[in-house]
């Protein structure tokens, strides 16, 4: 099965913004869940913000309300995330992946809920 590809990371100073995207799935007319997660060494891997593609509808972890935002382009197959007042603790690999467990929840963003997941794209964030 295709995996997602994530691209748009770099490094920036505090306050800075980044834009990541995702690619590599295919819409169809069923709903799809689509997340963002990062990680940092030592730590697990923790859900950022999910999109349902059908509607649009957004979830996000509380650190993030109001800095980042999540959405899609469905005519390019495209979901991305903007990244904006940068904190260093912002500072992970970020992956994308789409909802498969059954049972699973869009809304909770838990990671074994999730799969296909790309390469990652590295987000750097200096004081």
């Amino acid at each position: 099965q295709v995996h997602l590809v994530e691209s748009g990371g770099g490094s920036v100073q505090a306050g800075g913004s980044l834009r990541l995207s995702c690619v590599g799935f295919e819409y169809s007319y069923i709903n799809k869940c689509v997340g963002w997660f990062r990680q940092t060494p030592g730590k697990e891997r923790e859900g950022v913000a999910t999109i349902w593609t059908s509607s649009s509808v957004t979830y996000y972890t509380d650190s993030v309300k109001g800095r980042f935002a999540i959405s899609q382009d469905s005519v390019e197959n495209t979901v991305y995330l903007q990244m904006n007042s940068l904190k260093p603790e912002d500072t992970a690999m970020y992956y994308c992946g789409r909802l498969s467990r059954p049972g699973g929840l869009c809304s909770t963003m838990k990671t074994m809920d999730f799969e296909n997941w790309g390469q990652g794209t590295q987000v750097t964030v200096s004081s």
